[in-house]
């Protein structure tokens, strides 16, 4: 069952700026990737979702409900939060909290304490004086106070150390085994393939990639990493072998092979007639099938 769905959405800003047909479908318990750098338009498609902002064309509905006609009975079951935080500087992190219990209609003191004890924030003290990482902090225990089903996180470990990047992960992996849907959208690597179930890439304002975390850990396409004794071996390995290699390097006697599982018996047996100095499996990475797709413009 799908919760989120986007369909062919399109808001064109000019100068290629913008979102352009941009589909995807996130499950029902599903925790989906949304992969890009800063400006690809991950933003502006969870604008759309949040109802912040009309599309040209298209659809971006939750739970079945048009976004952009009733953005409030979508946000009473969806915790937001934004790539960007501003928080009123006249209150107290406290009071910013009893705030958002009063508009959530949720006043779980045992919730919010395990979240403050898990993130490690003082709620005390004036908003205009905590520091990034600490109002970043605030902003995510406010979108998990209310406990929602659904869960859109705009960059969410935008500001916080190395530390707590990791205690993040591990709390979205305690949400995950809970059944929540999330919407995650990032451009740090490791983050999305420690959570994500399903991963789009986002380039231009496009799609460009829908793709199954498992397939990319599970890959059965093998890349080889060989250094050669010398570069006639090199020479002979690329005219001879009747191996494709995808990048030949003589000058330091390597080369690098992209072969199928079914191949690496066969590549070992041509690799027997040289002197090689060394044979590495490359792992295929999320970071890898990323670059396939922005290295195409370089």
């Amino acid at each position: 069952m799908s919760v989120i769905e986007v369909d062919n959405l399109t808001k064109d800003y000019g100068h290629g700026r913008g979102i352009f047909d941009v589909s995807l479908q996130v499950q029902k318990g599903e925790v989906f990737g949304f992969l890009g750098p800063n400006g690809a338009g991950k933003t502006t498609t969870i604008r759309h979702l949040m109802g912040f902002s009309n599309p040209m064309s298209g659809t971006a509905k939750i739970n079945g409900i048009a976004c952009n006609k009733q953005a409030s009975k979508i946000l009473e079951n969806v915790g937001y939060l934004p790539g960007e935080v501003a928080l009123p500087e006249a209150l107290t992190g406290l009071e910013f909290i009893k705030m958002m219990q009063g508009l959530r209609h949720s006043n779980d003191q045992v919730r919010l304490d395990y979240l403050l004890d898990i993130f490690q924030l003082d709620p005390n003290g004036k908003t205009k004086r905590m520091s990034l990482g600490n109002k970043r902090k605030l902003a995510v225990i406010t979108a998990f106070l209310a406990d929602p089903d659904i869960l859109i996180l705009d960059e969410p470990t935008s500001g916080l150390d190395p530390v707590m990047q990791a205690t993040f992960i591990e709390f979205m992996e305690m949400e995950k085994k809970r059944g929540k849907t999330i919407l995650l959208s990032s451009h740090i690597f490791s983050e999305v393939d420690a959570i994500c179930d399903t991963i789009a890439i986002i380039k231009e304002g496009k799609i460009v990639s829908t793709v199954h975390a498992d397939d990319i850990r599970h890959n059965q396409n093998k890349m080889f990493h060989i250094t050669f004794g010398n570069a006639n071996d090199v020479n002979q390995f690329k005219t001879e072998s009747g191996i494709i290699a995808s990048c030949i390097d003589p000058v330091r006697h390597i080369a690098e092979v992209g072969i199928t599982d079914d191949e690496v018996n066969r590549l070992i047996s041509v690799l027997s007639k040289y002197h090689v100095e060394s044979f590495k499996e490359i792992k295929y990475t999320l970071e890898n099938h990323f670059m396939r797709f922005y290295e195409k413009a370089t």
